[in-house]
């Protein structure tokens, strides 16, 4: 019995000497991951809006949005890859790359600085939002310089010389609506 358990050992021996190796000669030759394979999330930071849904599908919490600094950063040892993000990005800037993050001794996080980001618009004021945009922009007048273009909601408004009205001594500027005057 002990004889025939070496000659299928033999047998295997021999096959393994004479035919081409099973494994790939990984540094010469890298491992080409199937079509849907989840490896590791890449962003295009120009096309990104820095919106932070991202950030906030995220299970594990490895993405951060930050837009006071215009940064979006991403820990990715901490990522699953689970494609939550990329699913829910609007802008469609995320992408599920078919490479594994490669390893290391230490985290390390991949920090991307949004360079283009147009800087935020004015809100315009409560009382000015059924005005058009052209009111709102308007230039002030020559004698008028620091006064904002328009006059909030409550306050009187100016005469034809650009004078303000004259408000009556001990009422309040606005009234609220409803109240009989006194």
């Amino acid at each position: 019995m002990k004889n025939m358990r070496t000659m299928k050992f033999t047998r295997t021996a021999l096959k393994n000497l004479f035919s081409p190796p099973v494994t790939r000669p990984y540094p010469e030759q890298p491992r080409e991951y199937p079509e849907r394979t989840r490896g590791h999330v890449e962003i295009d930071i120009d096309t990104c809006i820095l919106c932070g849904l991202c950030s906030r599908k995220c299970p594990t919490g490895a993405i951060t949005v930050n837009r006071a600094e215009k940064t979006w950063r991403i820990e990715r040892f901490d990522c699953i890859q689970c494609g939550c993000c990329v699913e829910t990005c609007p802008k469609k800037c995320l992408t599920m790359k078919n490479a594994y993050t490669r390893p290391g001794a230490e985290k390390t996080s991949d920090t991307f600085l949004k360079t283009n980001m147009p800087a935020p618009a004015a809100k315009p004021a409560a009382g000015a939002a059924g005005k058009s945009a052209a009111v709102q922009t308007a230039k002030p007048a020559a004698g008028a310089v620091g006064k904002p273009a328009a006059e909030p909601a409550g306050k009187p408004a100016a005469d034809s010389a650009g004078k303000p009205a004259a408000e009556p001594a001990g009422k309040p500027a606005a009234e609220p609506a409803g109240k009989p005057e006194a």
